[in-house]
């Protein structure tokens, strides 16, 4: 009788274990952060090649388009109401080309060293501001051979997937930014995009330093591993981003933000794709992501179902917040602003696009030093609960002992340049004319004029912005204190 019990009790924890596997908070993933410059190929570790062709310690990304021109450049003779952008003898966005990808590994890589992978893939131009920029990012998507079926790959030994971002840093100088701070917030949050540096061939010309950069997207076992839409049913997980739309009318959708005009960008669904996304679908997330809205906007904290903090990852929105906020990353909050949800967890965000953090901004400048994230829509709510300021302050605390740290950043910096070795030097063999040509941020001392000023410039700023918020974070109590908030509040 006693095995009896025994075998019924290890039945119903055995079933009660894979109950807890399927549905653990999707929140919950231990995927270990790897940082390309402390664990890939140094560039000491040398080469017994000849000297005839390139040779790098980075990975190659070697790109043919068979002589065609990469869409999506901005034209010249557009409106200035309208942006129009070049496109394929076709009238199509995105031209096929050739992608060879040489990653030896052990050894230092060639043009001419078997691909570790080769493939098709579709390419554009990409950005928005960076469109202009004489050094073109792109967007490209791997294909089968006939160009008609998504092809995943794990690229540069990220996650298989068949969507991938091409950044070719230019306004940053210092060439490290996006690599840095995805890096950093990807230790900090949930999730930020995967990145590596390399060197890019395009049709037999070297075009310098880029780095590619996961896509803000999902599948069941790839980037932010959201679980995937189920036949029948009109729920699914889904990944929101704010920007200027999609240019599929079917994917933008009107959420409670722009109904109450707190910002007149446009919320589009990057995920599910539009194969999966039906208009059941697509009112599901709309409605969903409102729903959430409207609790932050009732000014009532603590009413059951219309409590923000049920709906959300606070810590992850606090992290949001202060890396944004930290890097003077202004940009966040209108543009390239991803929210994601798994349909089992809460809400979350994904940064996205530091090329013009750290003072880097070319419109303007970050001085005087000042707040600013705190009038981001959500967050022009979330700043008022005095709840949500007190995790800020404290979380900030905590990051200034470790990430946010004078010698976390310094020798995260030092040790970053120093892996990229002699490609800084073939880069700007290319492109060193901006130092000297291309200084947008004004007033003009702002414009390094080497990259030892670039690098510098990362240091400079963020130790002097870290001592500012040192001595001014407790200032973010004023958007919550009572005098300020209590025309909105019910009695609680």
């Amino acid at each position: 009788m006693k095995y009896r019990i025994f075998g019924i009790t290890a039945a119903v924890l055995m079933i009660a274990a894979v109950i807890l596997c399927l549905y653990i908070d999707a929140d919950e993933k231990d995927v270990s952060r790897y940082h390309q410059h402390m664990s890939a190929r140094q560039p000491d570790e040398g080469c017994d090649c000849d000297g005839s062709e390139l040779c790098t310690h980075l990975p190659l990304l070697i790109i043919d388009t068979d002589g065609k021109e990469i869409p999506g450049v901005p034209l010249n003779d557009s409106s200035p109401d309208e942006e129009v952008f070049s496109t394929a003898e076709d009238g199509s966005t995105t031209i096929q080309a050739s992608l060879k990808v040489i990653d030896n590994g052990d050894s230092n890589n060639h043009p001419g060293d078997e691909a570790a992978i080769e493939s098709m893939m579709s390419i554009r131009v990409r950005g928005n501001s960076s469109r202009y920029f004489d050094k073109k990012g792109y967007l490209i998507g791997l294909t089968d051979d006939s160009g008609e079926k998504n092809r995943e790959e794990p690229l540069l030994g990220m996650d298989e997937f068949d969507k991938w971002a091409l950044h070719g840093p230019y306004l940053d100088k210092s060439l490290i930014r996006n690599y840095m701070w995805y890096n950093i917030a990807g230790e900090m949050m949930d999730y930020a995009p995967n990145c590596r540096f390399c060197e890019v061939i395009l049709n037999g010309e070297y075009q310098g330093l880029y780095l590619l950069v996961e896509t803000i997207d999902s599948s069941a076992d790839a980037r932010l591993r959201l679980s995937e839409p189920e036949d029948n049913s009109e729920q699914v997980s889904f990944v929101l981003r704010m920007d200027r739309g999609s240019s599929n009318p079917n994917k933008n959708i009107t959420t409670f933000t722009q109904y109450a005009y707190r910002s007149t960008m446009i919320m589009d669904i990057v995920y599910p794709g539009t194969g999966e996304l039906t208009e059941e679908r697509k009112n599901y997330i709309e409605d969903s992501f409102s729903d959430f809205e409207k609790s932050l906007y009732s000014y009532d904290y603590d009413n059951g179902s219309y409590k923000w903090q049920e709906w959300t990852d606070v810590d992850d929105l606090v992290d949001y917040f202060l890396i944004n906020e930290f890097t003077c990353n202004y940009d966040a909050g209108s543009l390239s602003t991803y929210f994601y949800r798994d349909i089992r967890g809460k809400y979350r965000m994904c940064i996205w696009d530091f090329n013009s953090a750290c003072d880097n901004y070319y419109l303007t400048q970050t001085e005087p030093q000042h707040f600013q994230t705190q009038y981001v829509p959500w967050y022009y709510m979330l700043t008022k609960d005095e709840d949500f300021t007190e995790a800020v302050i404290e979380r900030y605390r905590e990051l200034r002992k470790t990430y946010f740290s004078d010698e976390y950043i310094n020798d995260y910096v030092d040790k970053t340049v120093e892996y990229l070795g002699p490609a800084v030097e073939r880069n700007f063999d290319i492109w060193g004319y901006t130092f000297e040509e291309f200084t947008p941020l004004e007033p003009d001392e702002r414009n390094p004029e080497n990259y030892e000023e670039a690098v510098q410039q990362i240091k400079d700023f963020c130790k002097e912005r870290g001592e500012w918020m040192d001595d001014n974070i407790y200032n973010l109590k004023q958007y919550s204190h009572e005098s300020k908030v209590k025309k909105f509040n019910h009695d609680r």
